[in-house]
């Protein structure tokens, strides 16, 4: 497998504020901490250096836990080492994984810790998959795509989705080509969601030092505690969040988060709704949970696993329980941190490196014996389809599809006609500047009927090529944000480990994947 690097503004697919914070616009500089580098990360080891005692045994106590029955245990001991970092990606428990984009995720954290480490070997690097298990938008998370189809984890299910049943899945198990025994093992023989995700990701990826982390747990909320308890009771985090926005906003920047009054949500079983204050009491939403200020703190002080962070203040708990130096995220995630720097500096949080995932399309080798012979650049497959077909034509086409010669030769006779005219009635411009405009537009449909024609010379070879396109960019979305990684991974058992090869995390331009 080869790499083709393309620049990410070349694509058309990310936000501006990554794209400039990328290319480090100083205008930008009060929205992040440490700039990703191998050599600044120095900085941010030492920044870290302060995470406490009490805080790695207490990760490493619940990962204990959390493992407790899995074949074989990564050795958390190491993170009991004042030396230990961790680096983090985190997303929703999509079931079979998801978009193939997760996966991508997972790779370059792995290969972020090799690179680390190599630089700096007196340290230890862990990478960590923050499992997104209080989250309750089930229908985010209840579908994937493989060979063209959608499968669906069909019923009603409300609150944490890591706690949901896993063997739920049984029905969709049953329909997958080989029943792939990695999924049936991790689902039909779990307790829950997030089991069952642990189960699946440390079969994939263990062998490389992977850990994942369910933090929805008492002991981990615990040092959270003075967060969930100024939350409940100011609206620093809002006010900070709003203050921010509206600077990127003055910036010229669109950002996705926007903050909530109280940023937590109430829990408990089934249940995983927003606490809000309404004349001096705190009510859950969709419920007859009414507290007053000092029953909701007490609450807190016992059953700090009742209150779960929204997306402002997850961040902010993930770096407080772990002692983390970067976070790698999507192209909507990066931003949506920018917006929550200042957040971090009102707790004294360090701030983590901010670091795209890699971002990557797999071409076949059928798919990339078509690209040949359609004489087309992988940039070119970035394009709209109207875009696409008109640099194919002009690309392809050995006719002159333009009438600029004609149209020049037009323009001079014009300018006579009018000196002409003007030079026996000056009344007579707006005639004929009337007329040449209306021949111009003629010039303009005539070229464009050219055009047309000369597509239609080519359909053959367009058809082949917007075929591709669709194969690529599935329902006008980015390979990796549609098809699921069993599309290639049962074929190819090798094809994370050609990720592995292939991916370079520090390395911010979008990777096509070319299969020899």
């Amino acid at each position: 497998m080869t790499v083709h690097s393309v620049d990410l503004r070349t694509t058309g697919q990310f936000p501006t504020l990554l794209l400039d914070y990328l290319d480090q616009k100083p205008s930008l500089k009060d929205f992040y901490g440490t700039f990703p580098t191998v050599e600044n990360a120095a900085d941010i080891i030492k920044q870290r250096a302060d995470f406490s005692l009490e805080k790695r045994q207490t990760l490493v106590k619940v990962l204990e836990e959390q493992y407790a029955g899995q074949p074989y245990l990564p050795d958390f001991s190491i993170l009991l080492d004042e030396k230990t970092f961790t680096v983090t990606t985190g997303h929703q428990l999509n079931i079979f994984t998801g978009p193939l984009y997760i996966i991508y995720k997972i790779v370059t954290i792995i290969k972020l810790a090799r690179e680390l480490k190599e630089t700096y070997p007196e340290n230890n690097f862990v990478p960590v998959y923050w499992m997104a298990s209080e989250d309750h938008d089930f229908a985010e998370i209840a579908s994937f795509h493989l060979y063209g189809q959608t499968h669906k984890w069909e019923g009603e299910h409300k609150g944490a989705v890591g706690r949901l049943n896993p063997k739920e899945l049984h029905s969709i198990l049953k329909l997958l080509p080989d029943r792939p025994l990695l999924f049936a093992k991790a689902y039909l023989e779990s307790e829950t969601l997030s089991d069952a995700v642990r189960c699946y990701m440390h079969e994939l990826f263990g062998k490389d030092g992977l850990i994942c982390l369910d933090a929805d747990n008492a002991d981990l909320k615990r040092h959270f505690l003075p967060v969930i308890k100024e939350e409940l009771t100011t609206s620093t985090s809002a006010e900070i969040v709003t203050n921010t926005t509206a600077k990127l906003s003055s910036l010229g920047y669109h950002t996705p988060l926007n903050a909530r009054e109280i940023n937590l949500f109430y829990l408990v079983d089934n249940l995983r709704e927003r606490i809000v204050k309404e004349d001096n009491l705190y009510r859950v939403l969709n419920t007859d949970l009414v507290f007053t200020e000092e029953e909701i703190i007490e609450l807190a002080e016992e059953h700090p696993e009742y209150f779960s962070p929204n997306v402002v203040l997850r961040p902010l708990y993930e770096e407080i329980i772990l002692p983390n130096l970067a976070y790698i995220g999507g192209p909507s995630e990066v931003p949506y941190w920018m917006q929550l720097k200042g957040v971090f500096d009102h707790y004294n949080v360090t701030f983590p490196m901010l670091i795209p995932r890699n971002f990557a399309m797999y071409i076949t080798e059928q798919q990339r014996k078509k690209v040949e012979k359609l004489q087309i650049s992988y940039e070119d497959l970035f394009l709209d389809e109207v875009t696409l077909r008109k640099k194919f034509v002009e690309t392809h086409s050995t006719n002159i599809l333009d009438l600029d010669e004609e149209k020049e030769s037009f323009y001079a006779l014009f300018e006579t006609i009018l000196n002409k005219a003007t030079a026996i009635d000056k009344s007579m411009i707006g005639a004929v500047k009337a007329e040449e405009t209306r021949i111009r537009h003629s010039f303009e449909h005539l070229e464009k009927r050219l055009k047309k024609a000369e597509e239609r010379n080519h359909e053959s070879e367009i058809d082949q090529l917007l075929t591709l396109k669709y194969k690529l960019f599935p329902g006008k979305s980015s390979q990796e944000r549609y098809d699921n990684f069993l599309n290639f991974y049962l074929n190819d058992p090798t094809f994370i480990s050609k990720l592995m090869v292939a991916f370079k995390p520090l390395d911010f331009r979008y990777n096509v994947l070319i299969e020899e």
